[in-house]
């Protein structure tokens, strides 16, 4: 049966990177690269395409490796498809609702979960998991991204939140950090809620959580140790601190600059998030979590480095390019922002593919 459901760990992962492809050339149309869109409802789907359909499908899929269960595989599948048909503008709400079907899915992955497991960092992901659901769910009832997509950015970093504190418990954290985290936790979530009646607190306070949570994340995450090893521990510890170094400008931004609809000031709020520290997490995660997910092996190289510093390096330009008005700055910045993905992306399939040749018939 194990070996079966491996059969469906590549299919799912090609649906997750048909939505993230699409979802980037969709985000570079919008930024303002003169470039088809393929079809005229594309640009619109950016942000559920990449949250939801890659973001959502390659957690789901995880999920489903570490519980080897038939119905966590279905959630993956289903979530995936809703991508696809998703970018493939197929009419109707299919997309959408195999998308939020998808959501679902992983809170009953969570609830399930919690059964075996009632620890904080499992409340912290089921909490994630919930943020996803409600945002997809007022999604799917036709309201703009930009009025659900903070309940999106929840569903991101707590679930990774969930995953360091659950890491770092090899470090004992005592009660009072402990209780430090799910203030910060709380705080995000009471910002989220507080936006159903009065959207300029609500996101204030929500951007002052994620100030919370990336200063505990920068203090007590046990990447400030791994960061004095070598290898490979210390570029997962390399992705991480500067993720949360990018999550804090994202909260400092709401809490400064309150809602916003579009614009640079918006792209500050959205993209130090789902770019800076998702990304980032994304980059220093898959050398772990691919070779569980493949079942190959994928060996550390230096060269990882150069799309990570590639992805800082062209957000921090889009980003003060955008807030000091020079559009040719911001343009290069996104393009750059999608070939450092593209960079780190190949140098995965490269090493998975070497992998393959060197694990024996």
């Amino acid at each position: 049966m194990q070996i079966e459901l491996r059969r469906i760990h590549a299919p799912v992962l090609a649906l997750a990177a048909c939505a993230l492809l699409a979802g980037m050339w969709a985000g570079l149309v919008r930024l303002g690269w003169g470039w088809s869109a393929l079809r005229p409802t594309l640009p619109i789907s950016h942000g559920p395409l990449m949250v939801s359909g890659f973001f959502g499908t390659l957690i789901l899929l995880e999920r489903a490796v570490a519980l080897r269960r038939w119905w966590a595989y279905l959630g993956a599948a289903c979530n995936g498809l809703g991508g696809l048909l998703l970018l493939a503008g197929f009419p109707g709400l299919a997309g959408p609702l195999l998308l939020t079907l998808g959501s679902l899915a992983m809170v009953g992955i969570l609830g399930y979960i919690l059964r075996r497991d009632s620890s904080l960092h499992s409340w912290t992901m089921a909490a994630g998991a919930t943020c996803w659901l409600i945002g997809s769910l007022i999604w799917l009832g036709g309201a703009a991204v930009y009025t659900i997509v903070l309940w999106w950015m929840g569903f991101l970093v707590l679930t990774i939140a969930g995953e360091r504190l659950e890491l770092s418990r090899v470090l004992r954290p005592s009660r009072r950090v402990r209780l430090l985290f799910l203030s910060a936790a709380g705080l995000l979530l009471a910002g989220l809620c507080l936006q159903a009646l009065s959207t300029p607190l609500g996101v204030r306070v929500a951007g002052l959580g994620l100030l919370a949570l990336a200063a505990w994340l920068a203090i007590f995450d046990v990447a400030r140790r791994t960061a004095r090893m070598q290898g490979l521990p210390r570029f997962i510890a390399a992705c991480l601190l500067s993720g949360y170094a990018w999550m804090a400008v994202s909260g400092l931004a709401a809490l400064l600059f309150g809602p916003q609809v579009a614009g640079p000031r918006y792209d500050v709020m959205l993209h130090a998030v789902f770019l800076g520290f998702v990304f980032s997490l994304v980059f220093g995660h898959a050398p772990i979590i691919f070779p569980a997910v493949l079942g190959l092996p994928i060996n550390y190289r230096p060269l990882l480095y150069a799309p990570l510093i590639l992805l800082h390096a062209s957000l921090a330009l889009r980003l003060a390019s955008g807030l000091a008005g020079f559009s040719a700055g911001r343009l290069a910045g996104g393009l750059f922002n999608a070939l450092a993905i593209l960079w780190f992306a190949g140098l995965m399939i490269v090493s998975a593919r070497q992998g393959k040749r060197a694990s024996p018939a």
